[in-house]
C-alpha cells in the first residue's frame, strides 16, 4: 500500500482546499471504485479527501418540478424513492441492473459518475494504457477486445463507461452540478463525459477542484413508456456489452418525442439528440425503431473480438423501443416499482 494522507472534510470550503492544495488529492465518498483502484496500484493518490459529512444526501422536489438529487445519496435509496419509481422509472430500472445491493448500498450518485472503465488494460499496470500512462499505447487494440468500443474510440483508446445509472441519465437530460475554486455552474449530462480523443486519461469535463454536487432532472412524459435493456455475459453483477435506455412520448401511436442512449459502446453514454428529433412525428413501429437504430449505429467499427457488438446493438435498440412503446418495461428486480 502506498501511503497517502487522508482529510475528512466538514464543509465544502474545507473539501475544496484540500483538493486544491494537492493535484493527486481524490475525492473519496463511496469508494466502490476508487478503493479498487489503489488496492491494484492504478490510481496513486498522495491524499484522499473524504466528502461524506457533507450535506449533499438529500432527494428534493423543486417547486418547478425538477427533482435534486444530491451527490451523496446511495444508489440504492435513488433506485427506490417513491420520486423516482413514479416519475423517472427509467433510471431506477438501470440502477437495478447495476452491481449487486451491496455495493448499490455504499455507491453514490456522484461518485457513479465518475467511475472508470472497466478496461482489461486499464486495471493491469503491467500493460501499455494511454488511460492510465498517456503516451504508453493501447493494449486492447490489436489485443483481446471484447468488451470495447465500438462507437466515438479513438487510435488512442477504445474503452467503454461502465456506468448503467448514467445511460439512463443520459437519455433524461440530466444536469450535472459542480462547484469548485471558480464557483458553482452546471453541466449539461451531454457535455459532462469525454469521448477518448488525444486526451484518453480524461473521463469528464470536471476541472480539477471541483466537486460534484447534485444532478438534477427535469420532468418528462416518459414514466408509461420506457424500458432500460442490459446485455451481458451473465444476469447478475456483470457490465454491459451493450446496454439500452430507451424513453417514448407516443399519442395515438406516433411519437411526440423519444430519447435513447446506449451503454457498453463507448467511452460515453451514446446518445444522438439530432436523430431522434427527425424521428418525431413518426409512428411508434418495428420499421421506425429499425431506421433509428442504424442512424445510432452509423459508423459502429468493431476491432475484432467487439465486432459481433453492432448487430447486438442493433437489435437491443429495436426491442428496448418495442417494450417502452408496448408500456412493459424490462424489469430488473422482483422488487422494483412498474
Amino acid at each position: 500500500m502506498r501511503p497517502f494522507s487522508y482529510t475528512r472534510a466538514e464543509t465544502l470550503g474545507d473539501a475544496m482546499a484540500a483538493l486544491a492544495a494537492d493535484p493527486t488529492a481524490r475525492v473519496l465518498a463511496g469508494g466502490t471504485n476508487l478503493i479498487d483502484l489503489m488496492k491494484y496500484d492504478v490510481e496513486r493518490p498522495a491524499a484522499i479527501v473524504d466528502i461524506n459529512r457533507l450535506p449533499l444526501k438529500e432527494i428534493e422536489e423543486l417547486p418547478d418540478g425538477t427533482l435534486r438529487i444530491g451527490a451523496l445519496v446511495s444508489n440504492a435509496t435513488l433506485a427506490y424513492h417513491p420520486a423516482v419509481t413514479e416519475r423517472y422509472p427509467l433510471l431506477a430500472s438501470a440502477i437495478l441492473a447495476g452491481a449487486s445491493p451491496q455495493l448499490r448500498n455504499a455507491a453514490t450518485t456522484g461518485g457513479n459518475l465518475l467511475q472508470r472503465t472497466r478496461c482489461y488494460y486499464f486495471y493491469d499496470p503491467s500493460t501499455p494504457c494511454n488511460k492510465r500512462e498517456p503516451g504508453s499505447g493501447c493494449g486492447a487494440i490489436g489485443g483481446v477486445n471484447r468488451i470495447h468500443a465500438i462507437l466515438g474510440a479513438s487510435e488512442h483508446c477504445i474503452a467503454t463507461h461502465p456506468s448503467d445509472m448514467c445511460v439512463a441519465l443520459a437519455a433524461l437530460a440530466a444536469v450535472v452540478e459542480v462547484e469548485g475554486p471558480e464557483g458553482r455552474r452546471d453541466i449539461p449530462f451531454a457535455d459532462f463525459h469525454r469521448l477518448p480523443g488525444d486526451h484518453p486519461e480524461r473521463d469528464n469535463t470536471m476541472r480539477h477542484g471541483e466537486i460534484i454536487i447534485a444532478i438534477r432532472l427535469e420532468g418528462n412524459h416518459f414514466a408509461a413508456h420506457h424500458s432500460y435493456l442490459k446485455l451481458r455475459d451473465r444476469l447478475s453483477y456483470a457490465f454491459a456489452l451493450v446496454s439500452v435506455a430507451a424513453a417514448l412520448d407516443v399519442k395515438d401511436g406516433m411519437i411526440v418525442d423519444m430519447r435513447v442512449a446506449l451503454g457498453g459502446v463507448a467511452h460515453k453514454p451514446w446518445r444522438d439528440s439530432l436523430a431522434e428529433a427527425e424521428f418525431a412525428g413518426q409512428p411508434a413501429t418495428e420499421e421506425t425503431f429499425a431506421a433509428l437504430a442504424d442512424r445510432l449505429l452509423a459508423g459502429a467499427e468493431g476491432e475484432g473480438d467487439n465486432d459481433f457488438k453492432i448487430p447486438m446493438a442493433r437489435k437491443a435498440i429495436v426491442r428496448a423501443l418495442k417494450k417502452a412503446a408496448a408500456g412493459t418495461p424490462q424489469v430488473q428486480s422482483d422488487k422494483q416499482i412498474r
